[in-house]
């Protein structure tokens, strides 16, 4: 039986692949508990720079939590408690990593899936991708920080209309309220992704890794830096990262970077 999720490496970049695509990728209980294991395998690899998380088959990133299981994961308040922190865990768990996710889309990116790609810090999809969040026609609410998330990509009122309406957003749509970053032809992603992905694993880890914590830390309100970050700023113009940056710039070569 081939695994539902599982963690695949390509030199500097690590794909976390959903592979259900019989059910369009959509998310089981084990699915949801296995992510954070795999993040943290990520997160003790020194040499996996970049993340790229997916679903397999082409045609569906995820169409969400698995409704077929909601009877016995809603059962008793203990297993919808148990379950509701498996789905945070994860998602909490890609915003987490230490460096760069690439959610790559292509068709339905729903609901549960929606978060997911939520919770990486860049959306690429394609031109038939499709995204909706549902819960109102099934009675449930989205979770807080999964909200906060829409609401600082798309703003208040397009988060209340895709909530409130459940409705499908096409990727051009997605495109231009903010949802998605980019939208490539369907048969381009896998090689638009692979060249960001491989121009990010190329840069100063450094910057990355001290520019998504600033990012981070502004996005949840902060108005000044932590002593962390102030001395991670300090410590960026007496690193080896910026030597060997600006020496490259003058010898009119390419930098090569050493994250360790």
């Amino acid at each position: 039986m081939e695994q539902e999720i599982y963690l695949e490496r390509q030199g500097p970049i690590a794909r976390i692949v959903l592979n259900r695509p019989a059910k369009r990728n959509a998310m089981t209980a084990a699915m949801w508990r296995a992510i954070p294991a795999l993040c943290a395998e990520i997160a003790e690899d020194p040499e996996a720079l970049v993340v790229v998380l997916t679903g397999a088959g082409g045609k569906a990133f995820s169409a969400g939590a698995d409704i077929a299981e909601f009877p016995e994961v809603y059962e008793t308040p203990e297993s919808t408690r148990a379950y509701n922190e498996a789905v945070e865990a994860a998602q909490e768990a890609i915003v987490a990593l230490d460096r760069p996710t690439i959610a790559a889309i292509s068709g339905a990116c729903v609901g549960g899936g929606c978060g997911l790609a939520l919770a990486s810090d860049f959306r690429f999809a394609t031109e038939d991708a499709r995204f909706a969040i549902p819960p109102a026609t099934l009675g449930l609410a989205y979770s807080f920080n999964a909200t906060r998330r829409l609401v600082g990509k798309v703003g208040p009122s397009r988060a209340k209309d895709m909530l409130f309406s459940g409705r499908l957003i096409a990727a051009d749509e997605a495109l231009r309220i903010g949802l998605v970053d980019r939208v490539v032809p369907a048969g381009a992603l896998d090689q638009t992704v692979a060249a960001y992905a491989e121009r990010l694993a190329s840069v100063s880890q450094y910057t990355i890794r001290t520019m998504m914590r600033m990012v981070d830390a502004i996005t949840l309100g902060a108005d000044e830096p932590t002593p962390e970050l102030a001395e991670a700023w300090a410590a960026s113009f007496t690193g080896t990262d910026f030597a060997e940056g600006y020496r490259a710039f003058m010898e009119k070569r390419a930098p090569v970077f050493r994250w360790r």
